[in-house]
């Protein structure tokens, strides 16, 4: 694809990632395996609680939950690998992760912007993205 820009709307679920050049754009869906709404197996309104030494951990499934986010940035920054200059946005704290991730690795500097955005449409990303960026591509598109 040549030199282009990035732009990743992201939260703890999925990632759309939109990449941006000279010779046009497309996007990448990243679908993280993160559970949210983690349930203690046996905790049910008709059947009471088990005992605590009956239950997982609540440190072992917060140590689960972070190895699922890890997996999951990594593939987020590893399509990041080549992009000139990207911004990060979304509606949670799964933007601000990311970019701590980012910072233990070479490409940070190519972080332009951190904003927090609603959930937006595949097109209202795509939109977002192609405005940020816009003036950048025209550039490329002259030389």
């Amino acid at each position: 694809m040549g030199k282009f820009n990035a732009g990743i709307w992201i939260d703890h679920r999925k990632a759309l990632m939109v990449f941006v050049s000279a010779a046009g754009e497309r996007t990448t869906h990243f679908v993280s395996k993160v559970e949210t709404q983690w349930r203690r197996a046996g905790d049910s309104p008709m059947k009471g609680r088990y005992a605590s030494d009956q239950v997982t951990a609540d440190d072992s499934r917060q140590k689960a939950l972070t190895g699922e986010l890890n997996i999951y940035y990594d593939a987020v920054i590893a399509a990041l690998r080549n992009a000139e200059s990207f911004v990060i946005f979304g509606p949670g704290e799964a933007k601000k992760e990311l970019k701590r991730r980012l910072g233990k690795s070479k490409l940070a500097g190519g972080l332009r912007a951190v904003e927090t955005a609603d959930k937006m449409t595949d097109r209202q990303i795509a939109a977002k993205v192609r405005e940020y960026f816009a003036a950048q591509v025209a550039a490329q598109r002259r030389r």
